[in-house]
């Protein structure tokens, strides 16, 4: 399905019955990384699967910035009458989903967070210098954005109510003292490092995650 959103148009998926879940992919991707979860959790949770902007069928724009990706997931919750949705985010998308929380506690209800990081360093030197090489051969604005943002600070994490999931492959694209920094720095967050994972394989298309989320979620 497809909505106005302002002067963005996103495309989004609705399933399942249930508290309102909230899914919000990493960068260049879309709604369908989570197709193995989704069977899990549509029994227990309405699952809303956007794409973020410049991603999958959703519009794209001139520029892209964490910031206008935050307004869009707002604009979604709030036209759509979702009420206080648990968010899961996983890179960019964890990203998102942080600044949210942040910005508009009182429109999230839990946060599972995977792979994200508060400023381009929190990445690994390798992980930096393959996204430079791409922006380098592809010129994406969208590869651009994660070279210079996001900039959160542990003062800001400090400001999240909701009850906190923060997780991380053990071979992540994310350091682990950056993973290790969000969970400290939000109020009686939960941490967990998945063994032998890298940035993505414990979450795209695949449902290792089921039952942390179903026992987080509640």
């Amino acid at each position: 399905m497809y909505i106005q959103l302002n002067s963005q148009v996103l495309y989004y998926e609705k399933e399942g019955s249930g508290q309102p879940l909230l899914l919000l992919h990493g960068n260049g991707e879309d709604h369908s990384i989570f197709d193995a979860l989704l069977p899990h959790l549509t029994p227990h949770y309405t699952v809303y699967s956007p794409d973020s902007r410049g991603c999958g069928l959703s519009s794209p724009s001139k520029e892209y910035h964490y910031a206008d990706m935050v307004e869009d997931m707002k604009n979604l919750i709030v036209a759509l009458e979702i009420g206080r949705p648990s968010i899961l985010g996983f890179s960019d998308g964890g990203i998102v989903a942080l600044l949210l929380a942040i910005r508009y506690p009182s429109l999230v209800h839990r946060l599972i967070v995977c792979g994200a990081n508060l400023t381009p360093s929190g990445l690994t030197f390798f992980a930096r210098r393959s996204i430079k090489a791409e922006y380098r051969k592809t010129k994406s604005e969208l590869v651009k954005m994660m070279l210079n943002e996001p900039n959160i600070s542990p003062a800001e994490l400090g400001q999240i109510r909701a009850k906190t999931l923060v997780l991380a492959g053990e071979k992540d694209m994310v350091k682990e003292k950056e993973t290790k920094k969000i969970a400290s720095a939000i109020p009686n967050a939960t941490l967990k490092i998945v063994p032998k994972a890298d940035h993505g394989s414990y979450i795209l298309h695949c449902d290792y995650l089921a039952d942390d989320i179903i026992q987080f979620l509640g």
